[in-house]
Formats: C-alpha cells, sequence, structure tokens
C-alpha cells in the first residue's frame, strides 16, 4: 500500500466528514439555543436527497432548481417542528424535549417510507464523473464540491453569527435565555431560526452527498448518529469543534476501512466516540465544564 492509498483514503475522508460536520453543526446550533439535542437532525440530511430527487424525477425541474426547491422545503419542515412539536412542549425537561425529536424523526422517517418507498435513490454529479489525478489518487469533482460547499457554509455561518443582529441574538440566547429575554431578544424567534438554519445545513449536506452515496427513507439514521458521534468529538456546543469533528471521524474512518477492514467502516465511528468519551469526556475543542450562569 502506497502513499497514493493513503491519500486516497485522506480525500475519502475529507469528502464524507465533510457531512458528517455539517450534520454536527446542525446538532449544535439547536443546543446551543434550546439546550436539546435534535435527534431528527439526521432526517434534515435524508430530506435534503430525497426531495432533491424528488423535484428532479418527478417534475423534471433540472439539478439546481430542484436542490434549491429541497432545500427550502427542508428549512421549512424545521421550522414546523418547532412551532408544532417543541414550542408547545418547551416548558417540560429537556430529557422531554430530546425525546420528542426522536419521535419526530421516527414520524419523518415513515412519511419518506411510505411517499418515496423503500428503494434507494441517486443524483447526478454536479459536474460529470471524469476524475482528476494527483499524486496518484483519483479526485471525484463531486468531491470538490462538497468540500468547498462546506467550507462556504463554515464561512457564511462564521460571518452570521458575528455580524449580523439575528446571529448575534442566538448566541446570546446560548448563553441565557432569561437575559437575553430581559433585553429585549425575541427569545422564540431565535429558537425558530435555528431550527430552520440547522434544517436548511443538513439538507445540503444530505443534496451534496447523495450522487456519492446514494440515498433512501433511511439513510438519516447513520448519518444522524455519525454527525452526533463529531459533535461530541468536536465538543458539544462549539460549532467549528462540531465542523472539524466530522472531518476527523471522517479521515479516521476512511483509514481504518482501508487499512484494517471495511466490513467495520460504520463500527470505527463509534469506536473513536467511546475512546474519546473515556480520555476527554468533553470533546477535543470543548470546554471541561460547562455552567450556564
Amino acid at each position: 500500500m502506497g502513499i497514493s492509498s493513503y491519500l486516497q483514503f485522506l480525500i475519502s475522508g475529507l469528502t464524507v466528514g465533510s457531512t458528517y460536520g455539517l450534520t454536527a453543526l446542525g446538532f449544535t446550533i439547536i443546543f446551543n439555543t434550546t439546550g436539546i439535542i435534535n435527534f431528527a437532525q439526521g432526517e434534515f440530511v435524508m430530506l435534503g436527497g430525497m426531495l432533491s430527487v424528488f423535484f428532479l424525477k418527478w417534475f423534471n425541474l433540472g439539478l439546481p432548481v430542484s436542490i434549491s426547491l429541497a432545500i427550502i422545503t427542508t428549512t421549512f419542515v424545521g421550522a414546523a417542528i418547532d412551532r408544532l412539536a417543541i414550542r408547545p412542549a418547551k416548558k417540560n425537561s429537556t430529557i422531554n424535549l430530546i425525546i420528542i425529536t426522536i419521535g419526530v424523526s421516527i414520524l419523518i422517517r415513515g412519511i419518506a417510507m411510505l411517499v418515496w418507498g423503500k428503494d434507494t435513490f441517486s443524483l447526478p454529479q454536479f459536474s460529470g464523473h471524469e476524475p482528476l489525478h494527483f499524486a496518484g489518487a483519483a479526485i471525484m469533482p463531486q468531491s470538490i464540491w462538497i468540500l468547498v460547499i462546506t467550507l462556504l457554509i463554515l464561512m457564511s455561518l462564521k460571518i452570521f453569527f458575528s455580524k449580523t443582529i439575528y446571529g448575534k441574538g442566538m448566541l446570546a440566547c446560548s448563553y441565557d435565555k432569561k437575559a437575553s429575554y430581559l433585553v429585549g431578544i425575541d427569545v422564540n424567534k431565535m429558537v425558530l431560526f435555528s431550527f430552520m438554519i440547522s434544517a436548511m445545513v443538513g439538507a445540503i449536506g444530505g443534496a451534496i452527498l447523495t450522487p456519492i452515496t446514494l440515498t433512501s427513507y433511511d439513510a438519516g439514521i447513520l448519518l444522524g448518529l455519525k454527525g452526533f458521534s463529531a459533535c461530541i468529538i468536536g465538543g458539544l456546543g462549539n460549532p467549528f469543534g462540531a465542523a472539524a469533528g466530522g472531518l476527523i471521524l471522517g479521515v479516521l474512518e476512511s483509514f481504518g476501512a482501508g487499512v484494517i477492514s471495511s466490513a467495520y467502516k460504520d463500527a470505527f465511528a463509534f469506536f473513536i466516540l467511546l475512546i474519546l468519551l473515556f480520555v476527554k469526556p468533553s470533546g477535543l475543542f470543548g470546554q471541561k465544564s460547562i455552567k450556564r450562569v
């Protein structure tokens, strides 16, 4: 096994890890605003891919329009989850709200199975199938799309949270909801935005990954669990730690599958998570303890 093989593992890991990072980012955005873990995050990724296929094949709208409509629709699904499931139960304990998100995840998956069946679907790659060759490794154009789009999303979120009034309002809610409310920030609106943004980010991740990995009604389960693992690895509550955690997880998973055995590919994520929880429970980029005052 030469250096070109290791380079190939690295490229594959970064490609898949980017999607894990986007999923983890969705977990973190909602956690920071509400304090809950949204286990329906993986379903946002699934909807991004499945709705893109739906609009493309059923309505023949063209790939860019189909993906745009899928992202917009999933964003509204995120808003609906907040308004119909989370907000009416906001006075309940955090654990109850987390259980609600698990129920929502099962509901979305069930509806997707009824509408689209159990078949696997694919999307065409954005700019052809001809690979680019570098140092003996083959780089699919779709991998470059995924890496560039992920980087643009991270930069956009950085600007949103540091430069816009809504982004600063969401950050304020993550520190202290009551104080945010007292200074005039509409906390309910910030929570709504957090669900919409996390749904949008998840949908983008699903749409850009589907040309490589395909999608189905239950694709969100594993992606959601790996996104959650990436979120913990990077440090729960740290947006850019979550993105870094996704990349680290993807690369380690790719090397593990290539060097040891691809049969254990999906197990590596949880093996790495267990080791990290024993060694550094706060995550690689997380604080040792988080105290909300």
